[in-house]
């Protein structure tokens, strides 16, 4: 494996090892085990250790998603059906548990946000960068930037809670109740 290859594949594991059992519940040997890394790797690409790696991996999701998101909002010159086709998309990921990648970081954010200041910050970043193409899109579609700047915020806990609920669920069906929402709420 490359030494580039080996980075990205201790992020992608990290990343959704974090996204799926959270960072208290992520070890870094589970990380080394499931992405096939030397252990010697790991501390190599990141040497400040498991807090460095999951601000790292949250930037790499936070891509992930943008990536995403843009292709999704791209399908429509609608916002609101912008918007339901990200939501239908992210929704098939919960189809097949193992496919379940680049969920947002709603869980990491809540288990650290108020004991990690680093780790919030990066979380907050990436919820904000989200926010930020919702709100373009709507402007686009002819909202006013307040407005859509609100609307933006909404639409984005709305998406994380629908993760949170269909993991929990382990069914897409809360992410689909809020897709079919999404006209009501986006509307001018």
């Amino acid at each position: 494996m490359k030494k580039a290859n080996a980075r990205d594949k201790i992020l992608e594991t990290a990343s959704r090892l974090f996204q799926l059992q959270g960072y208290h519940a992520t070890g870094l040997n589970q990380i080394i085990k499931e992405s096939g890394s030397p252990k010697g790797s790991l501390y190599y690409y990141f040497p400040k250790g498991k807090e460095e790696l999951a601000i790292h991996a949250v930037q790499y999701t936070n891509k992930y998603v943008q990536v995403q998101i843009k292709e999704s909002l791209n399908k429509s010159s609608d916002a609101a059906q912008a918007i339901q086709y990200f939501i239908e998309e992210l929704s098939k990921q919960f189809e097949h548990e193992e496919s379940i990648a680049g969920m947002p970081v709603g869980l990491l954010a809540g288990e650290t946000a108020l004991i990690n200041e680093p780790l919030r910050e990066v979380c907050y970043a990436a919820f904000q960068d989200w926010e930020k193409l919702f709100r373009e899109k709507m402007i686009e579609s002819g909202f006013q930037e307040k407005q859509a700047g609100e609307l933006a915020i909404v639409i984005n806990c709305m998406i994380e809670g629908g993760i949170l609920r269909s993991l929990t669920e382990k069914t897409s069906a809360p992410l689909q109740q809020i897709q079919q929402q999404i006209p009501v709420l986006v509307r001018k």
